[in-house]
Order: structure tokens, then C-alpha cells, then sequence
């Protein structure tokens, strides 16, 4: 059975970003990290995308499906070039900004967050807020007080090297021989020009699941039905390849 790595992005620890996804152990090993700085880990001073990228790629083992979301995709952007042997490669909403700069809406987009986190609250709750409410793209109740788990993501989130300084190395992955995919939310201009980017450059597979705003993958089955033909594909069996799925307007 192959490993079905997952990496997940800000706030949330795995399993609060990859439950969803728990149908998928009928066919895959899932393996569920939690980066350095979540729980059930300590917090931590810095969280930088490269040392993060570097932490994964020490995980990986040859044959492994690799996915990440938001924070987590750029962090996987990275470490699927630190590797040999891998599979296959899904992201979901990787906010590499850098990569579509050419684009208003992305500059305007990246510009906002950059100022959240240059002038934004300094309270962990209220940051939060903040965040979710560029983000988040759907409603999301922050409760009062932060449960600790929740104020321990708010801090960690604070801490993060912004993700519009990132430039995943498009060009090496495009050379290597495992298949791409990437798969956005429909809700937010910016986050969709950097998945069409990704799509052509790499080049990736396509998919585009409206419903959950930034966490295509808290939609449960029609991402894990995406992700899972993908997948039976990319090991070379006779499914067929995933059928892009695009938002109506998006």
C-alpha cells in the first residue's frame, strides 16, 4: 500500500486540516505530519516555508504521494524538488504569490496580507480574525476565549515568513517525472491565478471544488473522489485521469 503524505497549512494541525480525507485509508497509507510550531507539538519562535520544505522531505520515502494545502502546499512545493522517488504531487491553494506578481489582483491580494502581518493585531485572537476574514473565504466562528490548541495555530500563524516571498522552484519540478496536481476553491482571483500558473508550468492537472472557500478539502468526498482517481492514475492503473471540475464565474 502506497503513503498518501499530507501537509497541512496554517492555524489548524493535521488532522484538523486532513480529516476528510480519512476515507482514503481503503486504499493509501495516509500519514498525517504536523509541522513544527502545531500542536501536538510545542510552539516556536519562526516558521519558515524552506526549513519547513527541508523537515518534510526528511519524511519522505520513495514511492510516497505527496499533498499539501495553503502554507503546506508552498512547503510541499519545495520539498517535492528535495527529493527522489516520488510519485505524485497535489496542492491545494498554495499562496505563492511570487509566481503571478504580473497579475493586479494577485499584487493586490498579497499586498493586504503583507500588511496584516506588518500592522495587524497583536492579539492572537484578534490577528485571527483578521486572517480568517481575507482568507478564509466562507464564515468562520473564532470562538472567545481561543481554545488552546487555536491560540497556539493564532501564535504560530503570527510567526509565519509571509508565503508572497516565495519562489518554489517551478522549473525543476516541471522536469520531474512524477504527475501534478492542483486544485483551488472558486471563491478568491488571486489564489486561482496562482493555481492556473502552477497549471501551466509545471504542468498540472486542474481541478477547481467551489463549496469550503480556501479548504477545498473540508468538502470531503468530492475532493477525495478527485484525488483518489488522480492518484489510481499517477500509479498507472486503469482509472481514468480526474475530470477538471471549474466553478460557474470562476
Amino acid at each position: 500500500m502506497q503513503r498518501l503524505v499530507f501537509v497541512h497549512g496554517s492555524v489548524g494541525n493535521g488532522e484538523a486540516a486532513w480529516g476528510k480525507q480519512r476515507p482514503l485509508a481503503d486504499e493509501f497509507e495516509l500519514v498525517v505530519l504536523n509541522r513544527p510550531g502545531f500542536p501536538p507539538g510545542p510552539p516556536v519562535d519562526r516558521v519558515d516555508f524552506e526549513e519547513h520544505a527541508a523537515w518534510v522531505a526528511e519524511r519522505l520515502q520513495p514511492g510516497d504521494h505527496l499533498c499539501g494545502h495553503s502554507y503546506g502546499g508552498v512547503v510541499s512545493l519545495y520539498a517535492a524538488a528535495q527529493v527522489e522517488g516520488l510519485s505524485s504531487l497535489t496542492v491545494a491553494e498554495p499562496p505563492a504569490f511570487a509566481i503571478a506578481a504580473d497579475r493586479p489582483e494577485v499584487d493586490e491580494f498579497s499586498t493586504k496580507l503583507e500588511s496584516l502581518w506588518r500592522d495587524g493585531p497583536r492579539e492572537p485572537r484578534a490577528f485571527l480574525a483578521a486572517f480568517y476574514q481575507a482568507v478564509a473565504g466562507r464564515a468562520v466562528e473564532v470562538p472567545d476565549p481561543l481554545p488552546p490548541d487555536l491560540h497556539q495555530g493564532a501564535q504560530t500563524l503570527m510567526v509565519e515568513r509571509g508565503p508572497w516571498e516565495a519562489r518554489p522552484p517551478v522549473d525543476e519540478l516541471r522536469s520531474a517525472p512524477f504527475p501534478k496536481l492542483v486544485v483551488s476553491g472558486g471563491w478568491n482571483a488571486a489564489f486561482e491565478a496562482v493555481c492556473d500558473v502552477l497549471e501551466e508550468r509545471l504542468p498540472a492537472q486542474r481541478s477547481v471544488l467551489p463549496g469550503m472557500g480556501h479548504n477545498p478539502q473540508l468538502l470531503g468526498r468530492p475532493f477525495n473522489d478527485v484525488l483518489r482517481a488522480f492518484l489510481r492514475n499517477a500509479r498507472g492503473s486503469s482509472e481514468p485521469a480526474p475530470v477538471t471540475v471549474r466553478a460557474e464565474g470562476g
